[in-house]
């Protein structure tokens, strides 16, 4: 069984249900629907495009063409 509370922390307790209201609970979740899945999908696309760039980047030729 739980120990009472006593008046401190009753005290406690009550300035801190603000925090369990359903309307500050989870707001940024349901705010923005779909956004964990599109930063996953973005950084799986830039990972894909460093490697793309790393295997088929056309390599920098040493000698130069000049017109002198």
């Amino acid at each position: 069984m739980a120990k009472p509370l006593g008046p401190t922390g009753e005290f406690f307790r009550r300035r801190d249900e603000w925090r369990k209201h359903p309307m500050l609970h989870n707001q940024w979740r349901n705010a923005t629907p779909g956004l964990g899945i599109a930063l996953v999908a973005f950084g799986i696309y830039l990972v894909g495009e460093m490697a793309y760039d790393k295997i088929y980047a056309p390599k920098p030729h040493s000698h130069s063409h000049s017109t002198h």
